[in-house]
């Protein structure tokens, strides 16, 4: 009797499923940022519009759904630099990506406690974000050096840190909108001298 392997496919997921996933995600992420890391996931689903069997299908675990939740909003921040660059002028597409960092960041501080608690190496979720965060962010500051609207010794990581700085240091829950006020202040700091 001759028995045939399963084939195994990279099939795209049902546009159905991966509307769910988004959903899950989107939702997750908003109770993740009111509530917190420990948020329900069965108000998850439901809010999400689905079972909690379909969340689980997605997310076996909350730890599956934070990491989750980090990188595709890490991975939105990374896209949406082709996006600003092709709709606004340079140094206006950098702030407008700078703002969105704020946002990321807000998340990040949210879910970081918790993927650092996970059982196997949680930097390998920070080091794949980082780098498609930083090659943003360096497309960005090169575009704005070229167009002549920021000075040419300007070093992208130095924003970063400007902004990760005051997260960290501030104790208060309005550091965010101490963050986008900075955001202002650190373009205004990078024109050019004239």
């Amino acid at each position: 009797m001759i028995t045939k392997t399963p084939e195994i496919t990279n099939r795209k997921p049902r546009a159905d499923a991966q509307r769910n996933r988004d959903r899950i995600l989107e939702v997750a992420k908003q109770e993740f940022t009111r509530v917190g890391a420990n948020a329900s996931l069965e108000d998850i689903a439901k809010k999400a519009g689905v079972g909690p069997g379909t969340l689980y299908r997605h997310f076996p675990t909350r730890q599956d759904l934070l990491v989750a939740v980090y990188r595709s909003e890490m991975e939105k921040l990374a896209a949406a630099e082709r996006t600003l660059a092709e709709s606004k002028s340079p140094v206006e597409a950098l702030r407008a990506w700078l703002l969105l960092f704020v946002d990321a960041v807000e998340t990040k501080h949210i879910i970081a406690p918790v993927l650092n608690t996970l059982v196997g190496d949680p930097k390998k979720v920070f080091e794949t974000s980082y780098a498609q965060i930083h090659e943003a962010l360096l497309a960005l500051v090169k575009r704005a050096i070229k167009s002549g609207d920021i000075r040419k010794d300007l070093d992208p990581l130095d924003l970063l840190r400007a902004i990760v700085g005051v997260a960290n240091v501030s104790a208060s829950p309005d550091w965010p909108q101490s963050a986008r006020r900075l955001v202002d202040i650190l373009i205004a700091g990078a024109r050019p001298i004239k």
